[in-house]
């Protein structure tokens, strides 16, 4: 008998009875825990890339240009060939991406420095493609698995042509803080479903706002990005596609070199946390 008046057979129930209740009180947890990405890191560099969105990514000159310049400031001599497919207000299922797949068509001939037209003769079109929904689409209650649904349709799409989808994680409006843990949830389980690699740029945004408030990352109607937020995303996208950071690149945009730094940094901290330390393949 214990000293607490319990038989040995009482205390053993208690003790199973207690580690039951431990074992399911840790499988709820983990249940509701966040996704993990799955996807680390891009198996090869791309030499090409089509964005597919909308305002968020065409906002300050176009997302994709900074992510272009971004690398002609770290020095990269290899070729990075980019285009941006928009629509204003769009979401995953306005968006015929099949199209942007035709041969002759989007990206069959650029221009070079000096405007001389350039004709692009290449056996996959784009290496991968960066895709956005509308900034609400993936945790709204009626579009949500709209999302689910075109996430994977879309990634299809891509891989049938040879490319690899990529999701660009958006970020909370700035009077909704909440929608940047719901947002990342649901393009991280995307990701995860796809075997797509997910740009936390909605984590970057919420990192940034915690350690400097006073960086306004937004316009008037606080969901489109300033010029600091469409640079800070430009970072974000680049650290998580190459797999390398943008700290110390001379391309600023135009914002003031301390601003410029602080953005490299945040942007480099959080694919770090997220996604690791890999680096794409070369």
């Amino acid at each position: 008998m214990s000293g607490f008046g319990s038989t040995p057979f009482t205390l053993f129930r208690r003790l199973a009875l207690g580690a039951g209740l431990a074992l399911g009180l840790a499988a709820a947890a983990e249940a509701q825990s966040p996704a993990r990405p799955a996807v680390q890191a891009l198996e090869e560099r791309p030499a090409s890339a089509i964005f597919i969105g909308n305002s968020f990514f065409y906002y300050n000159n176009s997302l994709h240009g900074h992510v272009t310049n971004l690398l002609r400031g770290a020095g990269e001599t290899r070729p990075f060939r980019s285009t941006s497919v928009t629509i204003s207000g769009s979401g995953f299922d306005w968006h015929d991406v099949e199209s942007y797949f035709r041969p002759n068509a989007v990206g069959s001939y650029s221009f070079d420095a000096n405007n001389n037209i350039v004709f692009n003769n290449n056996a996959r079109l784009f290496d991968i493609a960066v895709m956005m929904d509308c900034s609400q689409c993936p945790i709204h209650p009626r579009l949500s698995a709209v999302f689910t649904d075109f996430a994977r349709r879309h990634s299809d799409t891509v891989r049938r042509h040879g490319g690899k989808p990529v999701l660009f994680m958006s970020w909370a409006y700035a009077d909704k803080p909440e929608m940047t843990e719901q947002l990342a949830e649901a393009y991280t389980r995307a990701g995860n479903d796809n075997d797509a690699l997910v740009i936390p740029a909605g984590l970057a945004f919420a990192r940034s706002i915690r350690e400097r408030p006073s960086l306004n990352l937004y316009v008037a109607d606080k969901r489109h990005p300033s010029l600091a937020g469409t640079y800070l995303a430009a970072a974000t996208t680049y650290g998580a596609i190459f797999g390398s950071s943008t700290e110390g690149n001379p391309y600023t945009a135009g914002l003031d070199a301390d601003t410029a730094r602080f953005l490299q940094t945040v942007a480099w901290q959080t694919v770090r946390d997220y996604l690791g330390t890999r680096r794409a393949g070369n």
